[in-house]
């Protein structure tokens, strides 16, 4: 029986998602949705993108584009980099390309080139990395962007009172268009909590592997979630984004 799973935030950490692929004991049949951010973080962006391409070939995957992902793109293509993005994860990742031949970059360009905004299923679940504005759905947005820099859907969500009715004039309509939403972007960590959270229909699967935080894969049908070990424990000589 195939399963779909989403997975949370990588930021450069290939060990922690061959953990978690392992312990949730994933197989070929399983559909795999990736929330985005592959990169900028950890030491090994180059190679959690070598990985992700050959996964593609054997797995069925959806690849959503993330902001640092972007990011990455962009320097890719101007060869130059903002201080932000530098400071934010870049530098591991600049670091890290140092010694990769320029055939592996085309490669990963080709790849990020391939990312798509969102994801939408037969279940009316939307996948993305951070969220929408346009109150009519993602199919409306004016902004493509903000699939994947935006948090305020994330805000709307923890802010909503859990009590109001969805039928309520002032309930947000956006939260109203789908059967849930999944993102990452705004780590969990950031209310101190370290496992997927749900609030309203939309649930969070960043657990702040970036930072000192596990990398989650969560069965989108079940609710089952596996992590990691927190990441600054893997990379103990690195930095991450702390």
């Amino acid at each position: 029986m195939s399963r779909t799973f989403a997975i949370g935030d990588i930021h450069g950490g290939l060990k922690a998602l061959e953990q978690v692929l392992e312990k949730a004991q994933v197989t070929p049949k399983d559909k795999l949705i990736f929330l985005g951010d592959y990169v900028d973080g950890w030491s090994q962006s180059p190679q959690v993108l070598d990985f992700l391409i050959a996964l593609n070939s054997t797995h069925n995957c959806v690849f959503i584009r993330g902001n640092h992902d972007d990011l990455l793109l962009k320097w890719f293509k101007e060869k130059t980099h903002n201080d932000m993005w530098f400071h934010h994860g870049g530098e591991a990742t600049v670091n890290a390309y140092k010694n990769i031949s320029t055939e592996n970059i085309e490669q990963h360009i080709a790849f990020l080139e391939t990312l798509e905004n969102y994801h939408l299923d037969k279940k009316n679940r939307l996948f993305v990395h951070a969220g929408f504005t346009n109150l009519n759905g993602v199919e409306y947005e004016y902004f493509p962007k903000m699939f994947y820099w935006e948090r305020t859907l994330w805000e709307t969500a923890l802010a909503l009172d859990p009590n109001m009715d969805t039928k309520n004039l002032r309930y947000p309509k956006r939260l109203t268009l789908y059967e849930e939403i999944y993102i990452g972007h705004t780590p969990v960590t950031r209310i101190e909590e370290t496992t997927p959270v749900q609030m309203a229909n939309v649930w969070n699967v960043d657990t702040g592997a970036a930072f000192k935080g596990p990398l989650t894969i969560i069965n989108v049908d079940t609710k089952e979630f596996w992590q990691s070990e927190p990441l600054y424990k893997i990379y103990k000589k690195e930095k991450g984004r702390n």
